[in-house]
């Protein structure tokens, strides 16, 4: 057994051993791995080495002081013993100035970050963390040994700590995240272990030699894993320095924003709610209604068989022996006699003095027609979309028209979206590792090359304009110029800067490719606005014109963002849009005419291209009325020769040529056609300018109307016989004396609705009520004048048994008897009586009321918007652009906020309200739009907006190297530039960090604005920004600015409708918490602000024109209060079921159909109008015969002056090649005669029947004495 002595010796010898080897480990600790700089690297050019050293720290010179505290801050090692000398700081700042461009916006994130450099580079105790690998001598400095490769001890936790507070920086001017810029992969891809080894990679350019990060949180061999404080992103800094914002650090920001339940649809017992309450209301109709008719017959029939007594003629209302007629009249109805008896004297007398002096109303008629038509020589014609959809006055229109003064207008658009039939697709295995990556046939490097062959082309593509050469750089947008004149072209090809060469460019040997296109397009559409990949091929990513190519914008049918299995390539060439100056625009207008040749020309393959132009949509309308003119000629000649045709009572074979009226006709339709040329004349005398829709539309309406009076003159003429003593004269101004005031109620309520509905706020439905509100009164006057003059002169023919069209031939004596018509016949002795049978009135009112039922169940289940593909013809190249859109793209047109102008952006309050960096209110511009943006499905907002203050901030900072100004002349010095006499904008201060206010804030936005992005600084705002700040004159103040962002994709009427309707409410919630006006604008809001109030609009000019109707019609029919109830009422009903028959045949309420709805509504007047007054003449005995005689006399005009006229010329227009003619032209225009003609000669006649007004005593008693003594009945032969 040892003595216990030597057991103590053993025991101190341990323990002399441990402190031995603590304080060998504690001295190792205490020295550095490198100092100072060695020679160059020869893997990285222009980079150094540094100096092996395993001395102690050295103490820095006073010179880096300042270096130290700005790159290291709170790095204050007591006497500053470092490993780093100054030229190692420098080195170290120039390495990271794009993380602190890029990161610096969060301070915590920032600080990590540097704390990782710092420690690697100046930390006394670097033995502790971090060893040499690769020691080698320098030849450059004799004793001296580069360090050429280390491994660095991170901790894990450092690591992780550090990452999370940088995953959510944001890159305002490229809208992606700044690692996605600075990991080498797309953000999503990037974690804290390949970030960091990202950036310890030579290939990143950045790094002189390989630094191999080891990650543990306890000791390895040895080594104590560098493992300093941290800080979160939702911590404030020591220095004072604030959180970051909610927009680059999601802690931050609270709960992630929710977008609101959408309301559940109203059901009842999971039916549609309308459905069961239309049914039930239908049903109880059915339900008394048929009680009431079963009761009325069961009184009826009891009255009749118990107390049957003889019908005296003193019952009759027309007899003379009942002298209660004048004293029961009540003071209305004597007024309305009065009224109707004023008229019938006005228009007899009118009608016999055009008659007895025919040649001079039809001179003066041609005088004023003439005069009134001379004014289209100053017709003009509205195509721009913009005039045509967008009132002056509305909101969309006036937010554009202050977009375009300030920024410009938004750049025309030429675009091609281009596929290929092969379905070949090919692996990528990267040579560093990682998974195999699937490239799909489009990505092919084969149809890359043909792509790019084709879009040089297009480059080079010259048109002319006066003789004078127009090429695309001519017209571009080229926003670095006059630094950089090249186009800007949104093309992956850009990539690889439009050059063959470049997309052939690979590094490797003979047995492996380390670097080619396939890597650098997956880097670029990672990190699209970098200057430098992080290949082996080190080439831009931007673009030759300055600025980033996004990969949302260039591709397309890719999945989440697997941009390498994109099927379709998108190229846009954005040419300048100019606000004032037409040559320049007209230049623009001939090149794209001369590109759209050259695309339908070019054939290749292997490609499929769908493309588009600015130009593309308005030349496409134009070219479709052109075709359809053919269609509407033969529509129009189908109607001129019916009614020429039928206007004529043969009586004979052998007078067919005497009984004709063909001439007549013609002149019918030549007095329609002259007021339609008078009402587009007198307006184009004042300057009101034509659209397709007038031209289109007014002529079928002012025919309809016009060529219905015709036939209610005409056919009155032919059933009439005149009086004994009675003159031709007199028997046409009798005749007119009795139609006239029909004639006068029709077309002064379809002129009095039609004016009315020109309050519209929508340019085409104004232009249209106006235009057709002084046709149709026109046609009214030119009928009752020249019309009636024509009438005269062909009855003097006839009667003179001349030819018709060969007047000077005449016939042999010998006149046949006047016979009946054989539609008059039908209707009289058939087709009414038939109609009004007992049984058959309940029928026809149930059908009705269930038409009209179902109708209100399914009115508001009508699409709203106008789908543009509809606007092309069937044939146009447009159309397979738009099926493009659909299929392919994946991001929306461009939105941008604006902010007007007045708010003071040089106070810090001013600038709070807008930016999202540090500091920034958490209910800024920025903050909205980028909560908005992570809701994209509900509000449409598809990213993070671009941010000119933001960068401006992380641009002027003094810790970068991108504000600098000659010292000597105080102009910009760009970064890129090596000069002793530039010097920092800001002095390395606590005041110079922070914000800019003040003078300050306005002395370097303008060099800010100017400044091109490079290698040394990519936040120069020039490419980003140079139109999104308009600044006063000599750069005094900051006016009106905007930050844009993008919707998501938008395919249909409702997708755009809510983008702008979502837009809207957002830029409110902004100007409510800014305190100052911001507002939305994109391209196509101008087109599609109508539909945000179309149904409101739509029943208000539908409500005003029935109100028109309803007034006009009371007077005109002498106040009988009753029938104007039920002319209106039917009339309802007719709109009602139009809103039926458009959701059952997938008609869309825009403004075209809102047009056609206006128009149904006058076309329904003729419908019902005539009905009616007959009905409130006749003097019959009971509503049925009432209802009858006014059917047969006047429902036979109706059906062959409108319906059979209408219908034929409507048939034809289903062959148009037009889908707009097809669907708001051929369906709405046939549902309008159908439902007219239904409603007016079968529905209104029984609901006259039912519940017509009583005989008008005072008119009753008028007719008796105006008739006594003849064999005429009042009106039997009207």
């Amino acid at each position: 057994m040892e003595s216990l002595p030597t057991r103590s010796n053993r025991f101190l010898l341990f323990v002399l051993v441990v402190l031995t080897l603590e304080q060998f480990q504690w001295i190792q600790a205490q020295h550095c791995v490198w100092y100072s700089e060695c020679g160059e690297s020869t893997k990285v050019p222009g980079k150094k080495y540094n100096c092996n050293y395993t001395g102690p720290p050295i103490p820095l010179a006073a010179e880096g002081h300042e270096l130290l505290t700005e790159l290291c801050p709170g790095y204050n090692y007591g006497d500053q013993r470092l490993c780093c000398n100054v030229d190692q700081l420098r080195t170290l700042k120039g390495s990271l100035q794009l993380p602190l461009q890029f990161l610096s916006r969060c301070p915590a994130c920032f600080f990590n970050l540097m704390n990782l450099f710092c420690e690697l580079t100046c930390s006394p105790h670097q033995s502790q963390f971090m060893i040499a690998t690769n020691v080698t001598l320098d030849t450059e400095q004799a004793g001296k040994f580069n360090v050429e490769a280390v491994d660095y001890y991170i901790g894990q936790t450092f690591a992780n700590a550090m990452y999370n507070a940088c995953k959510d920086v944001q890159a305002p001017s490229s809208n992606v995240k700044a690692l996605s810029l600075l990991c080498g992969k797309d953000a999503k891809d990037c974690n804290a272990t390949n970030w960091i080894q990202y950036m310890f990679d030579i290939n990143n350019g950045q790094s002189p030699f390989p630094i191999n990060p080891i990650f543990s949180d306890v000791p390895v061999s040895g080594f104590i894993p560098m493992n300093n404080k941290t800080y979160d992103c939702s911590e404030g800094l020591e220095d004072g320095s604030g959180p970051c914002s909610c927009q680059d650090c999601t802690k931050a920001c609270g709960p992630k924003p929710v977008p609101p339940p959408l309301p559940p649809p109203w059901k009842i017992f999971g039916i549609d709610a309308m459905v069961i309450i239309m049914w039930i209301s239908y049903m109880a109709f059915l339900f008394v209604f048929i009680g009431a008719v079963l009761g009325a017959w069961c009184y009826r029939k009891r009255t009749i068989m118990s107390e049957y007594v003889p019908i005296l003629d003193s019952n009759n209302p027309l007899s003379v022996n009942n002298s209660q007629d004048q004293a029961d009249a009540s003071c209305c109805e004597t007024l309305g006699e009065r009224f109707e008896n004023m008229m019938r004297i006005l228009f007899t007398a009118w009608g016999s003095f055009c008659v007895r002096q025919p040649l001079v109303v039809i001179l003066g008629t041609l005088i004023v027609v003439a005069a009134s038509s001379a004014g289209l020589v100053y017709m003009r014609i509205t195509t721009n979309p913009v005039e045509l959809w967008s009132s002056p006055v509305s909101q969309a229109r006036q937010e554009k028209d202050y977009f375009d003064t300030h920024f410009g207008p938004f750049f025309r658009t030429e675009q091609l979206i281009i596929t290929t039939p092969l379905n070949d697709t090919f692996l990528y295995s990267p040579y560093f590792g990682g998974s195999d990556v699937p490239f799909s046939a489009i990505l092919d490097k084969d149809i890359l090359h043909q792509v790019l062959d084709l879009q040089l082309d297009i480059e080079g593509l010259v048109a002319t304009y006066k003789g004078e050469n127009v090429t695309l750089k001519d017209i571009c947008l080229a926003p670095l110029a006059p630094y950089n004149d090249n186009c800007t072209i949104l093309s992956v090809l850009n990539y690889f800067q439009n050059s063959h060469a470049k997309l052939d460019r690979s590094i490797g040997d003979d047995f492996f490719v380390y670097a080619d296109f396939h890597s650098h397009f997956l880097y670029c559409v990672s990190a699209p606005a970098s200057l430098n990949d992080t290949t082996l091929l080190h080439e831009p990513c931007i673009g030759t014109y300055g600025g980033p190519v996004f990969p949302w914008l260039a591709l397309g049918g890719y999945d989440s963002t697997n941009y390498n299995n994109a099927t379709a390539l998108v190229i846009t060439f954005p040419v300048n849009n100019y606000l004032n100056d037409s040559v320049k625009l007209a230049k623009a207008l001939a090149w794209e005419k001369e590109f759209i040749r050259f695309m339908k020309s070019y054939h290749n393959p292997n490609l499929t291209i769908a493309f588009n132009t600015e130009r593309s949509i308005e030349d496409e309308i134009d070219r479709e009325s052109n075709s359809d003119i053919n269609t509407i000629v033969v529509s129009y000649v189908i109607m001129f020769v019916y009614i020429s045709l039928a206007l004529g009572h043969i009586q004979s074979f052998r007078r067919l040529l005497v009984d004709s009226k063909i001439s007549l006709g013609i002149a019918g339709i030549l007095i329609v056609l002259g007021s339609v040329a008078c009402s587009l004349g007198i307006f184009s005398y004042a300057g009101v300018p034509l659209t397709l829709i007038v031209i289109e539309v007014i002529p079928f309406l002012v025919l309809a109307v016009g060529v219905d009076n015709i036939f209610i003159i005409v056919q009155t003429y032919q059933r009439d016989e005149r009086m004994q003593h009675e003159e031709l004269h007199q028997q046409i101004g009798r005749i007119l004396g009795d139609v006239a005031p029909s004639m006068f109620l029709s077309s002064l309520s379809e002129t009095v609705a039609f004016f009315l509905g020109a309050l519209s706020n929508m340019p085409a439905v104004r232009t249209f009520s106006l235009f057709a509100g002084l046709a149709v009164f026109i046609d009214f006057l030119l009928q009752i004048s020249c019309f009636v003059s024509l009438l005269g002169l062909d009855a003097k023919r006839q009667e003179g048994n001349r030819l018709d069209i060969i007047c000077c031939v005449k016939l042999s004596e010998g006149q046949e008897a006047k016979t009946e018509g054989f539609l008059f016949h039908c209707f009289k002795k058939v087709y009414a009586p038939f109609i009004l049978k007992e049984w058959m009135r309940p029928i026809v009112v149930a059908v009705f009321v269930g038409m009209l039922s179902f109708s209100i169940a399914v009115v508001n289940k009508v699409d709203i918007g106008l789908d543009q593909k509809l606007s092309m013809p069937d044939d146009s190249y447009v159309l397979e652009y738009f099926k493009n859109i659909s299929m392919y793209l994946h991001t929306g047109p461009p939105v941008y906020f604006v902010v007007e102008d007045g708010l003071n952006y040089t106070s810090l309050e001013g600038q709070n309200a807008v930016c999202g960096g540090v500091g920034c209110n958490n209910n800024s511009l920025v903050q909205q739009v980028y909560s908005a943006s992570l809701i994209s499905n509900y509000t449409t907002i598809a990213v993070t907006p671009s941010s000119w203050i933001d960068d401006y901030f992380d641009w002027v900072k003094p810790q970068s190297s991108c504000c600098r100004y000659y010292n000597t002349t105080k102009a910009f010095c760009n970064a890129s530039v090596v000069n002793p006499s530039c010097v920092l904008c800001r002095p390395m201060t606590a005041s110079g960090k922070q914000r800019p206010e003040g003078e300050d804030f306005m002395e370097f936005l303008p060099m800010f604005l100017s400044d091109n992005p490079n290698i040394k600084c990519g936040k120069g705002g020039h490419a980003a920004y140079s139109t999104a700040v308009a600044l006063y004159p000599n750069d005094t103040w900051v006016g009106a600015t905007y930050f844009m962002t993008y919707h998501s994709i938008l395919k249909e009427s409702p997708d755009f409708i809510k983008a702008l309707k979502m837009a809207r409410i957002l830029a409110d919630n902004i100007t409510q918490s800014v305190g100052h006006k911001v507002f939305p604008y994109s391209v196509f809001y101008v087109f599609y602000e109508q539909y945000l109030t179309i149904a409101y609009d739509t029943a208000l000019n539908l409500s005003v024109s029935l109100a028109a109707i309803f007034v006009v019609t009371t007077v005109l029919l002498g106040f009988e209060l009753w029938s104007a109830v039920l002319v209106s009422v039917t009339i309802a009903m007719i709109l009602v079921n139009m809103f039926g028959v458009m959701w059952l045949w997938n008609i869309s309420l825009n403004a075209v159909s809102l047009v056609n709805l206006v128009m149904s509504c006058g076309i329904s007047v003729e419908f019902c109008s005539h009905i009616v007054r007959a009905f409130s003449v006749s003097v019959k005995s009971t509503r049925v015969e009432r209802a009858e005689e006014a059917l047969a006399h006047m429902g036979s005009s109706v059906f062959s002056g409108i319906t059979l006229t209408k219908f034929g010329g409507i048939l034809i227009l289903a062959l148009s090649k037009s889908q707009i003619f097809q669907i708001f032209y051929f369906r709405m225009y046939l549902a309008i005669v159908l439902l007219g003609a239904t409603h007016g000669l079968i529905f209104l006649p029984v609901l006259l029947s039912y519940i017509g007004p009583s005989v008008n005593k005072a008119k009753a008693l008028a007719a008796n004495k105006r008739y006594v003594g003849t064999e005429r009945e009042c009106l039997l032969k009207y």
